[in-house]
């Protein structure tokens, strides 16, 4: 199976058809003129100074407050091995991404996965755990478009969660690179900015909104967390790219941006409606909630369907998909997160039809 023949819902990364290439281009040439010293430079620790700046406007928040880093996930490392160590209690959301508990296990974490319901985290779930005597460093939350559940945290629910950190002394990692790929309804104020008591940590990422070569994430929290986070980065690498960065700035304040993110919301908000489409049409049996915005659509397929086998079986038939049980602690064996952020239109109902011919196999 050559790659040209692979149909891939495996990985949330966007098709080269809805990057903005020709911007990224002009941006990198206006940040070598206007800039060349900076963008060749080593920089600091605390990433590109205008992106830092504009970062931190953005999020109506002080400079001191936002540190830039080689993509979220680097935001994510940064900030689980200052906050968490060996035998240390975090919560996740039950699915969460399956990186966040690689990293945390790695660590030596002791995870409590709370159930996910489709306007978000379990407080009531999350409240017995707490008042059992569970004491966590922090809580990941993924508030908008969930990896991989694809649901959004209401309103009331992240008031719920101020109050609870609050509460009982706890971190809310804040984890939100999908906000902005919104495909219908209106905007949701972030934690970060209802937070009043300096327990909000927020990171986010470009790589859904420019493009993920960029490797260009961020975070933002109290400047003395963020500061004791930066001397242990320069530690690690002096300073990030200061290249992609400065050409990310130049992209974000001409305006490339806002088109980008356009672009991409309009395209996948008619994928989604065809992989939904296709998935009553084909797997009759599969249940899921049409996400209304984000990269993944989470998918309940029948009992007698074992992902394990369904995994191999897919891939014969040349279509890609991630097992659910990649994103729990236990459970997930009949479900799966299907990306439609780098299927191109043509290819989502051809490719539900060879995961459908894979069940079918599956079964027997």
């Amino acid at each position: 199976m050559t790659a040209e023949q692979l149909i891939s819902f495996a990985r949330g990364a966007p098709s080269l058809d809805i990057i903005d290439v020709e911007g990224l281009k002009a941006a990198a040439a206006r940040a070598f003129d206007a800039d060349p010293a900076g963008v060749t430079a080593y920089g600091t620790s605390v990433g590109y100074l205008p992106l830092r700046k504009w970062i931190a406007d953005k999020h109506e928040v002080s400079a001191d407050q936002v540190i830039v880093t080689n993509g979220s996930l680097q935001a994510d490392a940064f900030l689980f091995n200052h906050l968490v160590k060996p035998g240390d209690d975090v919560v996740v959301e039950k699915p969460t991404y399956d990186r966040t508990l690689l990293s945390l296990q790695n660590l030596g974490a002791k995870v409590h996965q709370v159930t996910l319901r489709e306007d978000g985290i379990d407080v009531d779930e999350l409240r017995a755990l707490l008042e059992s005597g569970i004491r966590p460093k922090l809580a990941h939350i993924i508030p908008n478009y969930q990896n991989p559940a694809g649901t959004r945290l209401s309103l009331e629910k992240r008031r719920a969660l101020l109050e609870l950190a609050v509460q009982h002394e706890f971190v809310i990692f804040e984890d939100d690179p999908y906000a902005d790929i919104r495909f219908s309804g209106e905007a949701l104020p972030s934690m970060l900015s209802m937070d009043t008591d300096n327990v909000v940590v927020h990171a986010s990422s470009f790589t859904k909104t420019v493009c993920p070569g960029v490797r260009v994430g961020y975070l933002v929290g109290p400047a003395a967390l963020i500061d004791a986070i930066a001397k242990k980065a320069t530690n690690l690498y002096i300073s990030p790219g200061m290249v992609s960065e400065a050409i990310v700035h130049q992209f974000c304040v001409s305006g490339d941006i806002d088109r980008s993110i356009a672009t991409v919301r309009t395209a996948l908000a008619e994928r989604v409606r065809l992989l939904a489409e296709s998935l009553r049409k084909h797997i009759p049996g599969a249940t899921f909630t049409e996400p209304s915005g984000g990269y993944f659509l989470w998918v309940d397929l029948p009992s007698d369907v074992d992902v394990d086998k369904l995994f191999p079986a897919a891939m014969k038939k040349g279509v890609a998909i991630v097992k659910g049980s990649d994103f729990l602690l236990d459970g997930g064996k009949h479900s799966v997160r299907l990306a439609y952020s780098a299927v191109t239109n043509d290819q989502i109902d051809e490719g539900v039809r060879r995961l459908a011919d894979a069940i079918a196999d599956v079964r027997g």
